[in-house]
């Protein structure tokens, strides 16, 4: 047995990716998306239907440029996720502009928006995940979307304190990103870190063991790998995002995979905190590499939201 059907043993494998042709592929059980893979997925000649279609809801919605071409983006990542939960058999975790990070009534009137969007389009809000950008106001965005029946995936999760704020929240998922971190160590360092001693791999372990062996609901999904060893060093996790490429990799490796984590067997040494605003922007910002990678993670993401704007003028 392959290293990816092993660790669908333990783990529940989500694809990191906005290609249809690549989730066929690997079977998932769920799918996620981001400003970055809908700009790759744009790019392939297969997908110019949907952006078409988009650009021509966008134009009958009327309103100002910024506004038709905000609400293209909106349609064109629900027309592609829609294809994707006509493959997978769980979620498509759809996320809410970059630009909206740090404005809480607007990230809730966007992430309601999204799902009257994925409801007109036949997609019960059950099968989608807003996704959210993990800063104080996106959380407590969260916390009021998921009173409301619409469940929330926190992404660019770098520090413990964000991942504490997300339990205290009560969101459905958080995406912390082993990659990124690891990339901050190892840039900061010099030391290329493997296995259970990257940086990125002992956040995850850190936030695990913690909701696990305080009783928080909060799905843990590790995202953003650079490599296999990353991945098999959090085998047992609740989920993992995972690339084609890793995929792939994991596909084609026939040795043994062990799991590394366990709800079960889970000890934590933090104790349970509820965190007010100001001790959350305190501890935050006392995490040099968090608070660094939060705010590069939102940059990177609005550009290629612009990106992907001038993509879809440049194909229409």
């Amino acid at each position: 047995m392959n290293k990816l059907a092993q660790l669908k043993r333990l783990t529940t494998v989500v694809a990191d990716t906005g290609d249809i042709a690549s989730i066929k592929q690997y079977s998932p059980v769920d799918a996620t998306t981001n400003p970055s893979l809908l700009l790759k997925a744009a790019a392939i000649p297969d997908y110019q239907v949907y952006v078409e279609r988009a650009v021509a809801w966008g134009r009958q919605q009327g309103g100002s440029a910024v506004e038709q071409m905000a609400n293209c983006l909106d349609y064109l990542a629900v027309l592609v996720g829609r294809e994707i939960t006509g493959i997978v058999p769980g979620r498509i975790s759809t996320e809410v502009s970059a630009r909206l990070s740090f404005n809480t009534p607007a990230t809730m009137a966007r992430a309601r928006k999204l799902i009257g969007m994925y409801e007109d389009q036949g997609v019960a809000r059950d099968r989608v995940l807003i996704k959210i950008a993990a800063t104080w106001e996106g959380i407590r965005a969260a916390e009021v979307l998921e009173k409301e029946g619409i469940q929330c995936n926190l992404t660019l999760l770098f520090s413990f304190a964000q991942a504490k704020a997300c339990a205290d929240a009560g969101v459905f998922l958080i995406s912390p990103f082993v990659g990124r971190i690891y990339d901050w160590y190892k840039k900061h360092t010099g030391v290329d870190y493997q296995g259970a001693d990257d940086p990125g791999v002992q956040s995850v372990a850190r936030i695990f063991n913690y909701y696990k062996t305080h009783g928080i609901q909060t799905v843990v999904m590790g995202a953003s790998f650079r490599n296999t060893g990353q991945i098999e060093a959090l085998a047992g996790c609740d989920r993992l995002t995972i690339s084609p490429q890793l995929l792939a990799e994991l596909e084609g490796d026939n040795g043994d995979l062990r799991q590394q984590l366990s709800a079960a067997a889970a000890v934590s040494p933090d104790p349970r905190e509820i965190l007010s605003e100001e001790c959350f922007r305190w501890q935050h910002n006392e995490d040099a590499m968090a608070t660094e990678k939060l705010a590069e993670g939102i940059r990177l993401f609005y550009a290629d939201e612009l990106k992907l704007e001038g993509l879809i003028r440049s194909l229409v």
